[in-house]
């Protein structure tokens, strides 16, 4: 089975890289500790919808190549939810 290509999300990568650097300067630079909460609060969505999109794209093609066999299908959840739990 191939896997998905999420090269799509590359440039959301190194703008959270760039946000991560940013935060860095931030804390180095003794900014106000609301300001970089912010900038950590934007990190955190940001992660959290590259995450969507792959989670998205893994449930559209890994998943559904499974759906021919219950217990393939069954596997492909547990490992989700293991995901998900971390």
């Amino acid at each position: 089975m191939s896997h998905p290509d999420h090269k799509d999300q590359l440039p959301n990568l190194k703008r959270i890289e760039g946000q991560s650097r940013g935060i860095r300067k931030m804390i180095e630079e003794e900014k106000y500790c609301i300001d970089i909460l912010n900038q950590i609060k934007a990190v955190k969505n940001a992660l959290s919808t590259v995450e969507g999109k792959i989670l998205k794209t893994h449930l559209q093609a890994c998943v559904r190549d499974t759906l021919s066999s219950d217990k393939k299908f069954d596997e492909k959840v547990d490992e989700i939810l293991k995901t998900l739990k971390r």
